[in-house]
């Protein structure tokens, strides 16, 4: 009885995803990382500077995102003693790297996602 599973040994192989991009969408698919990155390309921000920047964005999910990039090496955390105690974010060299394709990105989706008012309104 034939496995159920194996494909037929004529059918073209299916593409496999590069790990290469799945690793970076892991980190930069997820809502809100492109756009603290690209808050983080203007220079050293506070967390209430980022939060400023970034519309809609939680208290929670910030703390949880920034964390996460600074996981993967993109940002790092700095806190000043003080008094007032103070802590800053700043993109490493990668995260710096990132900016140009965060900038085509952008472009990108100008052309190709945004849609005119009159399409848009109801």
């Amino acid at each position: 009885m034939p496995e159920l599973d194996a494909a037929p040994t004529d059918a073209p192989e299916a593409p496999v995803c590069d790990t290469a991009i799945t690793l970076a969408f892991s980190v930069l698919g997820k809502r809100w990382n492109g756009m603290i990155l690209s808050v983080l390309g203007s220079g050293v921000t506070s967390f209430v500077g980022v939060r400023k920047a970034v519309s809609g964005i939680s208290d929670t999910v910030l703390a949880e995102r920034l964390l996460e990039l600074t996981e993967a090496k993109l940002v790092t955390r700095a806190v000043s003693e003080g008094p007032p105690v103070s802590v800053r974010y700043e993109l490493t060299t990668a995260g710096v790297e990132l900016l140009p394709m965060i900038a085509q990105l952008g472009v990108w989706a100008q052309r190709n996602l945004a849609r005119p008012l009159a399409e848009t309104a109801p």
